[in-house]
């Protein structure tokens, strides 16, 4: 299986950029892992949040194929603690699941389209983060999910 993190916007600020980094290293020993940015719309100024929104689904349906689960990152969706979070994953690899692809959207949400489009959706906590922040918190959650996988002390329960 594949894992990729498809993003709206690149990340700003040194502090999460080199967070990301340090999980996205420790993921490349349990899993294909690619993290996707789609640059941020222009001239949003004059656009509606509809309209911004509908422009980043055209992005985001390039980057993703028929055959993809696709997962957002959404605060409506399903809530996970970091074992049960794992147990998802064990569950769709398991299943024979080839690529699953989650989403961090915009700074409005998700066009009405993407969320037709996904199978699911996870929420990583019921209070709001930036976008920006979210990417550090999931690459985080995916690497201490894997290492419950394999029984190893990074997850203390």
């Amino acid at each position: 299986m594949k894992i990729t993190l498809l993003v709206v916007g690149k990340t700003e600020d040194k502090y999460l950029i080199e967070g990301i980094d340090k999980y996205l290293n420790r993921l490349k020993h349990y899993i294909g892992f690619n993290l996707v940015v789609i640059p941020e719309i222009k001239n949003t100024k004059n656009l509606t949040q509809a309209q911004q929104k509908t422009k980043e689904a055209e992005l985001i349906f390039k980057q993703i194929s028929n055959l993809d689960m696709v997962i957002l990152l959404d605060e409506k969706g399903k809530k996970h603690s970091s074992v049960s979070f794992a147990n998802y994953l064990n569950k769709q690899m398991i299943s024979s699941v080839q690529h699953m692809v989650f989403i961090i959207g915009g700074p409005y949400g998700f066009d009405e389209s993407i969320y037709k489009r996904a199978g699911s959706s996870i929420s990583l906590s019921e209070m709001t983060f930036s976008h920006q922040m979210v990417r550090l918190f999931f690459v985080e959650q995916l690497y201490r999910a894997f290492s419950i996988l394999k029984g190893e002390p990074y997850h203390h329960e």
